[in-house]
């Protein structure tokens, strides 16, 4: 079992390289990523509609890597 899930998230951390180095830079620089860029957050939870499908994919994809990162070190 450890094997299989050592095996998986060794592709996950593959995928997940991927998928950032993919993505496209925003315009704001390094103080974009804190809230300096000029744009403000939505509050309301409307963000999450406006960010890209890849965005969302890695999201998801860190999610699963923290997940499986404390299942492995709890086997």
């Amino acid at each position: 079992m450890k094997t299989f899930l050592s095996i998986i998230f060794l592709a996950l951390c593959i995928g997940l390289i991927g998928a950032i180095l993919i993505q496209q830079r925003k315009s704001g620089g390094f103080s974009g990523n804190f809230g300096g860029g000029g744009t403000q957050m939505d509050v309301s939870g409307g963000s999450w509609q406006r960010m890209s499908s890849l965005t969302k994919i890695t999201v998801a994809m860190a999610a699963a890597f923290m997940l499986l990162s404390v299942i492995l070190v709890r086997l």
